[in-house]
C-alpha cells in the first residue's frame, strides 16, 4: 500500500462523512476496493475522466479539513505516545524483579492498551 493510499484511507475514516455520497461510492471504490478508474467509469456509466475529477476533489476536501482541524495529525501523535509509554511500561516490568511492581507495570500496560484502541 503506497504512502499515499494510506493517507487519504485513513483520511477518509475519520473524514469521510462530509463527502458527498457520489464522493464517498467513487473513493471508496478506488482507495478501498482498488477499482482503477476505467472499471469504476464503466460501472456507474460516465466517463475515466468524470470519475477521476471526482475522486480528485474528493481527495482535496479531505485535505482541506485536515488543514483545518488537525485531527488526524493529533491522533497519529497520541498514538506514538501511548505506544513508547507501553514500551516504557515493559522495560520497567523486565527490569525489576519485584512480583508488586511487574503486577502494576501489568497493569499500566493494559490501560495503555486500552487508550489505543
Amino acid at each position: 500500500m503506497s504512502v499515499k493510499t494510506l493517507e487519504m484511507t485513513m483520511l477518509f475514516d475519520f473524514y469521510g462523512d462530509m463527502l458527498t455520497e457520489k464522493q464517498r461510492e467513487y473513493f471508496d471504490l478506488y482507495y478501498n476496493e482498488d477499482l482503477s478508474l476505467g472499471e469504476i467509469a464503466d460501472n456507474v456509466g460516465i466517463t475515466r475522466q468524470g470519475v477521476r475529477d471526482i475522486i480528485v476533489r474528493a481527495e482535496n476536501t479531505l485535505l482541506d479539513f485536515e488543514r483545518k482541524t488537525g485531527i488526524v495529525a493529533r491522533f497519529e501523535k497520541r498514538s506514538q505516545e501511548l505506544n513508547s509509554a507501553i514500551s516504557i511500561a515493559e522495560k520497567i516490568k523486565s527490569m525489576s524483579d519485584s512480583s508488586e511492581i511487574k503486577a502494576e507495570a501489568d497493569r499500566l500496560i493494559a490501560l495503555l492498551d486500552n487508550m489505543r484502541g
